[in-house]
């Protein structure tokens, strides 16, 4: 299935520096910055360089060093910020949002890092 990848969303912005944002981690191919509405203490927003449009697209057309980087990125992240268990932390969630249904907001693949306190059940009825 083709993904047609909207070069106008805000992440896309981000990327190019036309809105600025303040990376608390960048690779050759993944920037990680704060949510701008936190919904925990830690919420970081961990994004691809790459143009893909959800989880599936990035999985599919991503190349093997986009993903390696990308996923090892997130650990890292989560290390830095003190909310991974290898860091002493207490553990986080990982959340990804993939098409109309999971109410992706923004079509660039990202994952929401929570943490830093307890994120309660992983979803409500």
């Amino acid at each position: 299935m083709p993904y047609a990848y909207d070069d106008q969303n805000v992440f896309a912005k981000i990327l190019r520096g036309e809105i600025p944002s303040t990376p608390v981690f960048e690779s050759a191919h993944t920037l990680a910055f704060p949510d701008i509405t936190p919904q925990k203490k830690v919420h970081i927003l961990v994004i691809p360089k790459g143009p893909y449009r959800c989880y599936d697209h990035f999985v599919q057309a991503a190349s093997d060093a986009e993903q390696l980087d990308f996923f090892r990125s997130v650990t890292k992240v989560a290390e830095q910020l003190g909310v991974a268990e290898s860091a002493g932390g207490q553990g986080f969630r990982l959340i990804t949002n993939s098409g109309a249904d999971s109410h992706q907001e923004v079509p660039h693949f990202h994952v929401h890092l929570l943490g830093g306190e307890p994120c309660g059940p992983l979803t409500c009825k």
